[in-house]
C-alpha cells in the first residue's frame, strides 16, 4: 500500500499508482478457477470454447474486478472502500496486457467522512475497455 495524501491535498483528476499486470496466462484462470469455485469450461476449456465460435478460453469477468479490487487495496486499506462497481464492457484473452487505473472525479462529506470518487478501468495494451466502474473511499 502506497503512503496516501490527506483528503485536503486530493484533488479532482488526480490518478492513484497504475496497477500494470504481467499477460493473462492460463495458470492465472486455473488460479483463479481454484480460488473463486468458478470452473465454467469457458475459462479452462480450449475444445469447449472453440464449439462457441471463439479461438481460446476468456479470463473470468470476476478476475478482472478483482484486479481493480487490488488497484484499490494498493492505495487503501480495504477497510476504506465504501462503494465498490463495475461494469463488463469487453472479454480478457489470454496474452493480453492488463492495466487497471483510477482518476479521482468527486471529494465530498458523507456521514461524517471525507470521501472521494474514483473512476476506475482495466484495459489492455491497446487501450481496449475491459472493465469499468467507480469507487468511493474514505480518506483521513
Amino acid at each position: 500500500m502506497t503512503s496516501l495524501k490527506p483528503w485536503a491535498d486530493v484533488k479532482v483528476g488526480d490518478i492513484i499508482p497504475v496497477l500494470a499486470l504481467p499477460p493473462v496466462s492460463r495458470l492465472n484462470l486455473a488460479l483463479y478457477c481454484g480460488a473463486s469455485g468458478d470452473h465454467n469450461p469457458i475459462h479452462v476449456d480450449i475444445d469447449f470454447v472453440r464449439t462457441t465460435g471463439l479461438p481460446d478460453v476468456i479470463a473470468h469477468g470476476m478476475l478482472s474486478m478483482a484486479w481493480l479490487g487490488r488497484l484499490l487495496t494498493n492505495w487503501v486499506p480495504q477497510t476504506a472502500i465504501r462503494e465498490y462497481s463495475v461494469r463488463f464492457a469487453a472479454m480478457t484473452q489470454i496474452g493480453e496486457f492488463m492495466t487497471c487505473t483510477g482518476e479521482v472525479t468527486d471529494k465530498f462529506q458523507h456521514a461524517g467522512e471525507q470521501r472521494v470518487r474514483l473512476s476506475l478501468t482495466t484495459a489492455n495494451a491497446e487501450g481496449q475497455v475491459k472493465l469499468s466502474g467507480e469507487a468511493v473511499i474514505a480518506l483521513a
